[in-house]
Order: structure tokens, then sequence, then C-alpha cells
């Protein structure tokens, strides 16, 4: 580490600390050759490589603001997205690796927003895993009943529609059957 008041390539650590949050370290450093002290920080570095190739720094509060989305609409609170986001970060540094792609982040979120929210687990699922099709929400809503073990209810049906339209209802309304006007021209 050179020194940022005489350029001095050397440098000695005179004191070190951990931050709050714990992923980094501030070390007080002070310079052989002038005598004069200044302060580092060090941090791991973790990179995401994204679809198009690009890299880029990890960033906690992009995966706030993607879940947030997801549970826009439903009883999650600030104080849960930040532990969420915190335990996605640790998750990911977890696995050693200096960089990882899109997808393992989005893996690393898809567990801890099961636990929090389940509809909001389907609104990212589904976005995140392309759902394509009513069979896709399908077999997710399979998948979490059995993980779950519980038997679907109408609360549960009904959470699984406000979760696939946005909370609209349809032209059936609450009654169960649509009404479709038919053309006069359709007895012949």
């Amino acid at each position: 580490m050179h020194c940022p008041f005489c350029r001095h390539p050397d440098s000695r650590v005179v004191d070190s600390r951990t931050t709050d949050d714990g992923t980094s370290i501030r070390r007080r450093r002070q310079c052989p050759d002038c005598s004069r002290r200044f302060t580092t920080v060090e941090t791991c570095s973790l990179m995401v490589i994204k679809r198009s190739g690009v890299t880029e720094p990890f960033s906690r509060t992009k995966v706030i603001n993607g879940v947030r989305k997801a549970c826009q609409g439903r009883p999650v609170t600030e104080d849960a997205l930040a532990q969420l986001g915190q335990r996605v970060e640790e998750a990911v540094r977890a696995t050693g690796s200096a960089e990882l792609t899109t997808h393992d982040v989005g893996l690393a979120i898809l567990g801890p927003l099961q636990e929090l929210d389940l509809v909001a687990f389907l609104r990212f699922a589904s976005v995140y895993r392309a759902f394509d099709s009513l069979e896709d929400f399908e077999a997710a809503i399979a998948e979490l009943r059995e993980a779950t073990g519980r038997a679907a209810d109408d609360d549960d049906r009904e959470a699984v529609v406000d979760a696939v339209t946005g909370g609209q209802e349809d032209e059936r309304g609450s009654g169960g059957t649509a009404q479709v006007p038919v053309p006069a021209n359709a007895a012949e």
C-alpha cells in the first residue's frame, strides 16, 4: 500500500478493526518514511456475471429491490426485506466463489423468500423461472404444497389467483361462472 502523502511503497499496520456489519476491516496505517497515518478499508469483492456477460459487483440493494417488487401488496416489512437481503448475501459469500452468475443469486433468493411469503415467492419464481403457462404455476404450487405439507384451501387458491392476476377480478366476479354475451346469430 503506497502512502497517500509521500507515495512511499510500504506502510505499517497500527490498528485493525472490523466494521459494524463485519463485512470489511478498517486498518490504521503509518508510513515509515513520513510517519503520517492514514486509514484503509478492506472488503472482499464479490462479482456477479450477468446474462449479457457483463460483470458487476454484488449489490444487496439490487436483491432487496427485486424482491420488493414481488412483495408489492403483501404484508412484508422493510426490516424483513433487509434481513432477506443479508441472508442472500451471506449465502452467496458462503459459496467461497469470487464470481457468481445471476442464476446463482436467484437460487439464493428463492429459499429465504419462500420462508418469508409464499405469494411473493410465486411471483418471483414466475419471472425467475420464466413461467410460460398455467401448468408452470400449477407445478410450482404443487411443489409448495408438498414442501409445506398443507392441503389447499380456498384462501390459498385466492392468494394464488391474486398473485397471478395482480388482484384484479375477471368478468366472473365472485359468482363462479362467466357471463359471456351470446351473439344473436349464434343459435343458427
